[in-house]
């Protein structure tokens, strides 16, 4: 229980600052797209950046890990997109390509990066740094580059040749997409970092955990939790319960690995939803209420499924 109590409570203590906060009207409206602009262009780009610039490049490509996780991902996320249409037939708004986009990414996209790496250091100590940072880039690379390109498809209203360029511009433009990116080549040249360029960076990343978890609890202000509470139920068992039994079913069955790898990877997948998700669909303007619900629930009822996994799954710290 410890893990638990000394991380997702945190968290989601940082979501109930920032809900008072805007409650008690310390800060403004626009405070929210501001902190998450901060995080969406600056802070989080530094992080991922710095990760991936110190990280062995052949450490990152592991095969059977990224085919449980990935896999997993892939699986549900289809599923979700498949039935969304299907189960919410009534669901109302603009864009409904992007709204079920998101909906299946909210069933896999977990907060890997603020809650997961010291979830994964507490539990399994510093053997889990490597596995838990690949999911991060994967999150980030394949899970918000494809919300990108879901969301981009939806809201296009061209075709041909000047759609694809939108399309690829877009894509070059999305700082969370590029920046693991040129950071996996910062690595594989062997570039090194400049030491105040290093220490720029340490400062810089990790104030976007708190800065996006925050902002989610500024945008609940006024905001009816319950709205589209049947979307959010159906995210929240995606999320926590689903997501984390594929990639258990695939590790069994297709990728064996080493078992403090394989419980890194399953705890990955049972994390609640990230806060990047809420990032990208306020930068979007698109299913950000029940985005911002489901990442609230699933936080608030983690602290249950992660007790139950880690029952199963006990640390080795």
């Amino acid at each position: 229980m410890t893990p638990i109590l000394n991380v997702v409570l945190p968290v989601f203590g940082i979501i109930a600052a920032g809900y008072l906060c805007g409650r008690l009207r310390v800060l403004g409206q626009g405070s929210s797209e501001a902190l998450n602009a901060f995080v969406y262009w600056v802070a989080l780009p530094a992080l991922l950046f710095h990760a991936m610039a110190r990280a062995p490049v052949g450490d990152i490509f592991n095969g059977p890990f990224l085919g449980a996780y990935v896999g997993a991902q892939v699986l549900v996320w289809g599923a979700a997109m498949a039935l969304y249409p299907l189960v919410f037939k009534k669901a109302v708004g603009d864009y409904p390509l992007a709204r079920a986009g998101l909906f299946g990414l909210n069933g896999i996209y977990g907060n890997t990066g603020y809650m997961g790496i010291p979830l994964a250091a507490i539990a399994y100590g510093e053997a889990s740094f490597i596995p838990t940072m690949i999911t991060v880039v994967v999150n980030t690379a394949f899970v918000i580059g494809g919300g990108v390109v879901i969301i981009e498809i939806a809201m296009n209203r061209g075709s041909g040749f000047a759609a694809v360029a939108r399309f690829v511009k877009a894509i070059l433009k999305s700082p969370i997409i590029m920046a693991p990116f040129v950071g996996i080549a910062w690595s594989a040249l062997g570039l090194g970092l400049w030491e105040p360029v290093d220490t720029f960076l340490g400062i810089m990343g990790p104030a976007a955990g708190p800065c996006a978890l925050f902002a989610i609890g500024l945008f609940l202000v006024g905001k009816p939790i319950a709205e589209g509470f049947g979307e959010v139920a159906w995210m929240t068992v995606l999320k926590l319960v689903i997501n984390p039994l594929v990639a258990w079913a695939l590790i069994v069955t297709l990728f064996p690995m080493d078992p403090l790898w394989a419980a890194t990877c399953i705890l990955m997948s049972a994390l609640p939803i990230g806060a990047g998700s809420f990032v990208l669909a306020s930068q979007y303007g698109v299913y950000t209420a029940r985005t911002s619900s489901a990442t609230l629930l699933t936080t608030v009822l983690a602290i249950v499924s992660l007790s139950i996994f880690f029952v199963i799954f006990p640390p080795t710290t």
